[in-house]
C-alpha cells in the first residue's frame, strides 16, 4: 500500500513538473533535435538573450542562426538594432 501511494505521488509530481516546464509544442520541437542547442554559439546567444531582457543581436549571430539552423523561440529585432561585431 505504501509503495503504491509513493509511486502515485512520484508520478503525479513528475507530471506536474513536466507540464510546468514546457508546452506540448515546445516538447515536439525539442524532440526533433539531438541537443538543446545547435552549437556553442547558439547556447551563448540564448544565455545572452534571456526572456525579459533587451535583445543583443550581432551580424554574426544572424549568420550563424541561418547556417546552423537554430531552433527555439525567435528573437526579433529591427535591422537598426543589429550591431556589428
Amino acid at each position: 500500500m505504501r509503495a503504491r501511494s509513493r509511486s502515485a505521488l512520484l508520478l503525479g509530481g513528475s507530471l506536474v513538473l513536466t507540464a510546468a516546464c514546457a508546452t506540448s509544442d515546445e516538447w515536439a520541437e525539442w524532440q526533433k533535435h539531438p541537443a538543446h542547442f545547435a552549437s556553442g554559439h547558439h547556447l551563448f546567444f540564448s544565455v545572452r538573450n534571456r526572456e525579459g531582457t533587451a535583445p543583443q543581436v550581432s551580424r554574426s549571430d544572424v549568420e550563424a542562426a541561418r547556417s546552423e539552423t537554430w531552433w527555439g523561440k525567435v528573437v526579433t529585432v529591427t535591422p537598426e538594432q543589429i550591431f556589428r561585431d
